[in-house]
């Protein structure tokens, strides 16, 4: 299935505010990191970070501002970008608590 025919909007967010996530893949400025060239690597596969917001793009996707500590900066990831972190934030998530 291509990305474009997925609409994420239709159920509710795969990760929560405060989530430990990290990355699946290095992330570049696409061109709306603000001080930054496009290209310009953002955060390594790898890093830890936070989810510190959940917006929309495209009316079709969840985007989430994940807060990268070791760098203080917040990028934008879409959900095959990262992954949960720990076992317990993962149960969480799964419950519904």
């Amino acid at each position: 299935m291509r990305s474009s025919d997925v609409v994420e909007l239709e159920d509710g967010p795969m990760f929560e505010f405060g989530q430990k996530v990290r990355l699946k893949k290095t992330i570049r400025n696409d061109g709306t990191f603000p001080l930054k060239d496009v290209g310009d690597i953002l955060a390594t596969k790898g890093e830890i970070g936070y989810i510190a917001h959940i917006g929309t793009f495209l009316q079709q996707f969840y985007i989430y501002g994940v807060y990268v500590a070791d760098r203080g900066i917040t990028i934008g990831c879409k959900s095959r970008e990262i992954e949960l972190l720990d076992e317990e934030s993962r149960l969480a998530s799964e419950e519904g608590l």
